[in-house]
């Protein structure tokens, strides 16, 4: 959620995320935090497979509405089902037009694992703190 915060100050290569890293260590941000936002940028020299995890959360909780509402969450769609949603939006270039489908293939393949698995992953975190992010209702 916070990867991209410092974008508008620095929205290029090699100072976006670079920058944002030292100004969430410098306020305290937790070290696994700094890492995740750093691995979405393949400059950083940390891994990680970005923009899928936007992807998954559009892709799941949107797919019922259209035009999509901001805060819409189906009612609790099978992991498959999410999975295949995920793949199809994958495919479909108009859908989140500025993530790089190779980013998402290859970081799955550098993670040494199977893209329908590596999708259940992502949903599976998701899901799991689906709430205290704004995205499953009201937090418990």
């Amino acid at each position: 959620m916070l990867h991209d915060f410092d974008y508008e100050m620095h929205p290029a290569a090699p100072h976006h995320p670079m920058k944002g890293a030292e100004i969430l260590l410098a306020r305290g941000a937790a070290p696994e935090v700094v890492h995740a936002i750093l691995a979405h940028a393949d400059y950083s020299g940390f891994r990680a497979c970005p923009c899928l995890t936007g992807v998954s959360t559009r892709a799941t909780s949107c797919r019922a509405s259209s035009p999509p509402a901001p805060s819409c969450v189906p009612a609790a769609p099978s992991p498959g089902s999410r999975r295949a949603s995920v793949k199809k939006k994958l495919k479909d270039k108009g859908f989140a037009r500025t993530v790089n489908r190779h980013d998402v293939y290859r970081g799955a393949e550098e993670l040494g694992v199977d893209l329908d698995e590596h999708i259940g992953f992502v949903i599976a975190a998701l899901t799991a703190v689906a709430p205290r992010i704004g995205l499953g209702g009201p937090a418990s």
